[in-house]
């Protein structure tokens, strides 16, 4: 038993966590004294940047264009409906990367999305074979 005042083990003390779109106190407090200097502060971002102060230079770019995470990849897998066609779509992969149409790190991540897909597909056919043998269960 727990010390009165304590948690006892695994217990949080607020199970619920912090609420949905709350802000930490530093988080507010620093926009609120950033607020009245914004206007201030970016003037003199974009002055040291024209006269060749390549932090605020990098700065001020990566406000006007940030650097771009991923981009669409315009390829077309073979259609999957079985485990059976993964063979087809991990091969069109390959011949992407080896004709140079795709990265290795593009074929890899498409191929992290083929593989949920299947495991998507292959959990919707083990539910239909499990209610097709409790069906079969319940009507001997």
């Amino acid at each position: 038993m727990a010390k009165p005042g304590t948690f006892s083990k695994g217990q949080s003390g607020n199970p619920k966590g912090r609420p949905k779109g709350a802000r930490h106190k530093t988080t507010v407090a620093m926009e609120a004294l950033l607020a009245s200097e914004a206007e201030g502060l970016t003037r003199r971002a974009i002055e040291l940047a024209q006269d060749g102060d390549t932090v605020a230079l990098r700065l001020c770019l990566d406000r006007l264009m940030p650097v771009r995470k991923d981009r669409p990849v315009p390829f077309t897998l073979p259609p999957i409906e079985t485990a059976a066609d993964l063979p087809k779509a991990t091969s069109a992969l390959l011949a992407a990367v080896a004709a140079g149409e795709l990265t290795p790190s593009e074929a890899a991540e498409l191929g992290k999305l083929v593989d949920a897909h299947v495991k998507a597909v292959e959990a919707a056919d083990l539910a239909v074979r499990i209610a097709a043998l409790e069906q079969q269960g319940a009507a001997r």
